[in-house]
C-alpha cells in the first residue's frame, strides 16, 4: 500500500430500509466513484451498491478530508442508519463484506460477484489506484478462501432460496405456478431458485415490464413478464407469490388478493411488500422474512462455526495488510525526511564553499572535510526522529507521521536539486533502519 487513509460510508439492511438504501448516492457504482473522483483532495474511489447496501470509499492524505469528502453521499438518510468508517474499520468492513458475514442472509454468495463487478466499475473511471487496489484485492481474496475453506455458503444461500425452501414445505413444487413480484436482485434470485426447485411456469411482475422480461428470460423454466396492473389476475392465477420489490408502499394489500384463493405469499421485501392485513384474507397464508429463520436454522449451527473461522482468517490477513501499511507510511515519512535534510545540505554546502572559496581555493581534502561533517550532522540529527516514526507506524500514531510528512514533504515529488560538483550524497547510517528504496532514491544522483 501506498500513502493515504482509506475512508468509508455503509447505509445497510441493518440499520437502513430498502427506501433509504435506494435513494443514497447516484444512479449506478460507476457514476458515484466518477462524482467522488472530483471532490477535493480524493485520490482514489469505490463504490458498492446492491439491494441490502450503498457504500463509498476514498483515498485521501488523512481521515478529515475523507469525512468531507463522503460527506454528501446520503443526505436523505437518517444518521442513524449511516456508518461511517475510518481506514482500518473500512479495510476490515471490505473483507466481511466480500466475506457475505455483512449479508441479510448470512454466507451468501451473490454478493463476491457484485463486489467483483464494483471493482470493475470503478477501474472503469481511474477509482482504483494501489492503496483501494490492495485493499479490494485482499478483500476478494478473503472472500473466495471463505466459500472454499468452510462451509459458509452451504444451505440456504439467499433470502429468495429461503422463500422457495419454505414453500416446498406446503406445495408440491413441481405443480405450482409462481408468481415473482419485483425484477431486481432479489426477485432475481427468487426466480431463479424457483426454476432450480422444478417449478414449471413462473410469472415475473414489474412495475418495468421491461426489467421484468430480462428475469423471464434469465430462469430455466417457462416465463413470462406482467406489469403490476395486472397483479389481481397473476395472484388468482398463482400458488405461490414470492414479493422482493424496493416499493416504499405496499404493492400488495386485501383488493390484490381478493380473488386469491389457497395461495400462499411470501414477503421478502424491506420494507414489507405485503399489507399485514392480507392474512385475515380467507385461504391466504402470509410469511414474511421472520418466518424464514425456521429455514435458515437448519444450517445455522454449520455457518455459524463457518463463520468463526472466516472471523479468523479476516483478523489474519487483516493484521497482515496493516503491517504493510503501517510499514510503507513509516518509510514514506523516514523517505521525505531525509529527502528534505539532503535538500538542506546541499544548499548549504554550496553556500559554505562560495564563502570559504572566496577567502581561497580549497583543496579536494578539504572539500571532504567540511561534507563528511555535514553528513554526520544530518545523520545524528535524523538518526532519532527515524526511530520515532518506526515506533510510530507499530503503534498506530498516524498524527505524528502525518505531521512529519508535513513537515519535511512540503514539496514531496519534485525534483531535487543538483549536488554541487564532486559531492557524494548523504551516507545514511546503518543503525538508522532507513529502507532500500529510499537509499536507492537518495543515490540515483
Amino acid at each position: 500500500m501506498n500513502g493515504g487513509v482509506i475512508s468509508g460510508v455503509s447505509v445497510s439492511h441493518v440499520d437502513a430500509s430498502v427506501d433509504e438504501i435506494e435513494r443514497v448516492g447516484g444512479d449506478s457504482e460507476r457514476e458515484i466513484v466518477r462524482d467522488l473522483l472530483t471532490r477535493e483532495d480524493v485520490e482514489e474511489a469505490f463504490a458498492l451498491r446492491t439491494c441490502n447496501r450503498a457504500e463509498a470509499y476514498v483515498v485521501t492524505d488523512d481521515a478529515a478530508a475523507g469525512r468531507r469528502a463522503l460527506r454528501g453521499f446520503a443526505p436523505e438518510v437518517r444518521d442513524g442508519a449511516v456508518v461511517d468508517l475510518e481506514h482500518e474499520a473500512a479495510v476490515r468492513h471490505l473483507m466481511r463484506v466480500a466475506s457475505g458475514l455483512e449479508s441479510l442472509v448470512l454466507g451468501e454468495d451473490q454478493i463476491l460477484g457484485q463486489f467483483r463487478t464494483a471493482i470493475e466499475e470503478a477501474r472503469a473511471v481511474g477509482g482504483v489506484g494501489p492503496m483501494l487496489d490492495e485493499a479490494l484485492t485482499k478483500a476478494l481474496h478473503v472472500g473466495e478462501r471463505a466459500r472454499t475453506e468452510t462451509a459458509i455458503n452451504e444451505g440456504v444461500v439467499s433470502l429468495g432460496s429461503a422463500a422457495v425452501r419454505l414453500a416446498d414445505r406446503q406445495l408440491d413444487l413441481a405443480e405450482t405456478t409462481a408468481l415473482v413480484v419485483g425484477a431486481g436482485e432479489m426477485g432475481l434470485l427468487a426466480a431463479r431458485a424457483l426454476a432450480a426447485a422444478g417449478v414449471p411456469r413462473v410469472l415475473v411482475a414489474n412495475r418495468t415490464v421491461p426489467h421484468a422480461e430480462h428475469v423471464a428470460q434469465d430462469v430455466a423454466a417457462e416465463a413470462c413478464a406482467i406489469g403490476l396492473d395486472a397483479l389481481p389476475a397473476a395472484v388468482a392465477e398463482a400458488d405461490l407469490v414470492v414479493s422482493a420489490t424496493a416499493s416504499p408502499d405496499y404493492v400488495l394489500d386485501e383488493d390484490a388478493v381478493a380473488g386469491a384463493g389457497e395461495t400462499l405469499l411470501v414477503d421478502i421485501a424491506q420494507p414489507r411488500d405485503i399489507d399485514p392485513a392480507v392474512s385475515s384474507v380467507p385461504g391466504v397464508d402470509v410469511h414474511d422474512i421472520d418466518a424464514l429463520e425456521s429455514v435458515t436454522s437448519e444450517t445455522h449451527d454449520r455457518r455459524q462455526e463457518a463463520a468463526a473461522r472466516v472471523e479468523a482468517m479476516i483478523d489474519a490477513e487483516f493484521e497482515h495488510l496493516m503491517e504493510r501499511f503501517k510499514r510503507n507510511r513509516a518509510d514514506e515519512a523516514i523517505s521525505a525526511m531525509y529527502e528534505s535534510a539532503e535538500r538542506t545540505k546541499r544548499e548549504e554546502l554550496e553556500t559554505a564553499f562560495r564563502k570559504l572559496e572566496a577567502q581561497g581555493e580549497l583543496t579536494a581534502d578539504q572539500r571532504e572535510t567540511v561534507a563528511a561533517m555535514a553528513d554526520a550532522l544530518v545523520n545524528q540529527l535524523l538518526s532519532a526522529p527515524t526511530k520515532s516514526l518506526r515506533e510510530a507506524a507499530a503503534e498506530d500514531d498516524w498524527t505524528t507521521i502525518h505531521t512529519a510528512m508535513q513537515l519535511f514533504d512540503p514539496e514531496f515529488g519534485g525534483d531535487p536539486p543538483e549536488l554541487p560538483t564532486g559531492e557524494t550524497p548523504t551516507e545514511i547510517p546503518d543503525d538508522a533502519d532507513v529502507p532500500q528504496h529510499v537509499l536507492d532514491r537518495l543515490n540515483d544522483d
